[in-house]
């Protein structure tokens, strides 16, 4: 049978990424003695060139790792924290009294990603960011062919850019015209910060390590801080509330935070061990997901059968609804993770898988505690859901929300 996406099988290495150029540099790095954590890195920074609509050097990642040398998995927190200014008052003294905006400079957080990368290398990876950075930087002031869901992605958003956010119609509308999937595109302004970390990484010396904290200085405070920093107290930018805002993201923001390594959360499933991160993400939803499936016997059901279907769908709402109500930066909150994959409370929770689709969220009450969750009435307005407002209840009981 042939097929475009055939198996791949090596005996020297492997990458796997969302496009081929990225998989191509990991490779190239294997191929010059590196690690699989150094291919990683530069796979990473090479991604968020080429795929600017699905991430990029503002955003966030969760790691999860298998090390030679510390003989177990563990999790790399690249998940940055809120500002220390967002607060509940601060967005109510903006107007904002439901859902903080999902566009904009409101919603920001730390940058986590390079500071999460740069902490992957030191500890796990042999090489320098100088070379991790350069094919990044390469494609950046080179350019690259552009995808068609990239020319895409950037028309939803044409006119908000040419009206509004014109930094990013600076650089996504060169010229002010809309760019045509596979014309070489380029982003020299982050090629630019980046060789300019990388410059600075390689001024600390010769030891690695220094090097490695240099460029993470770099990020969280120097001159890539002090940029985010002036951007976010100058520019007012519009957002979905239909009003233009300056962000709450600030140097010190930036400065007080850094990723950490830390134990995976992890659940038992006949015989296999299944790791994902702490509650500050979702991961945990599919330990639950498989707590809730452990004593349904779905090896006896049709894979592609109805039967099977209903019962991995409906334990993934239980589980998504325990996300809404529970999961949190457990540094902040109290979340009952070992409650939530516990076998008496699952055993509870699998008597809610019916013979029909539920469409309540209802998330349960670990330790006899009751859920506090947001009103999601205008969530489901907005996205035009057409099967009226969402019910909220604990364990098919009603429950008051938190809005009363």
């Amino acid at each position: 049978m042939f097929t475009t996406r055939p198996e791949l099988r090596g005996t020297f290495g492997a990458v796997a990424s969302t496009h081929w150029l990225a998989s191509s540099v990991g490779m190239s790095f294997l191929e010059r003695g590196g690690n699989a954590f150094d291919a990683a890195v530069a796979t990473a920074f090479v991604l968020q060139v080429v795929e600017p609509h699905l991430n990029g050097p503002a955003g966030e990642v969760p790691i999860l790792l298998w090390s030679r040398k510390s003989g177990r998995v563990e999790t790399i927190c690249g998940q940055g924290v809120a500002p220390a200014a967002a607060t509940i008052a601060r967005y109510r003294e903006l107007g904002i009294d439901d859902l903080v905006p999902g566009t904009g400079l409101l919603a920001t957080v730390v940058p986590g990603a390079f500071d999460a990368w740069m902490l992957l290398l030191r500890d796990y990876g042999t090489m320098r960011p100088a070379d991790i950075l350069a094919p990044a930087i390469a494609y950046a002031v080179n350019g690259y062919p552009l995808v068609p869901q990239i020319a895409a992605t950037i028309a939803t958003v044409q006119d908000l850019f040419l009206s509004e956010w014109k930094t990013s119609a600076a650089v996504y509308l060169p010229g002010g015209a809309l760019p045509r999937p596979g014309m070489l595109f380029r982003n020299k302004q982050l090629g630019a910060m980046y060789q300019r970390v990388s410059d600075e990484a390689v001024s600390a010396g010769g030891d690695r390590d220094a090097q490695i904290e240099a460029a993470r200085r770099a990020w969280s405070r120097g001159f890539v801080a002090d940029t985010i920093d002036r951007f976010c107290r100058t520019a007012e930018v519009m957002d979905v509330s239909g009003r233009r805002h300056r962000g709450l993201l600030t140097g010190d923001d930036m400065a007080r935070w850094r990723a950490t390594i830390e134990a995976p959360a992890t659940y038992d499933y006949h015989g296999y061990t299944i790791a994902k991160t702490g509650p500050w993400g979702q991961g945990p939803v599919l330990l639950q997901q498989l707590a809730l499936l452990r004593d349904i016997d779905l090896a006896a059901m049709d894979p592609t059968g109805a039967e099977f279907v209903h019962a991995v769908v409906e334990s993934a709402k239980l589980a998504f609804a325990d996300r809404e109500a529970w999961y949190g930066d457990p540094d902040v909150v109290d979340v009952p993770l070992a409650t939530l994959l516990s076998e008496d409370y699952s055993a509870a929770r699998r008597t809610l898988i019916g013979s029909t689709a539920s469409l309540e969220l209802r998330p349960g009450t670990p330790d006899g505690r009751v859920p506090r969750l947001p009103d999601l009435s205008a969530v489901s307005a907005a996205a035009g859901a057409g099967i009226g407002e969402p019910t909220m209840r604990r364990d098919g009981e009603a429950v008051v929300t938190a809005d009363g």
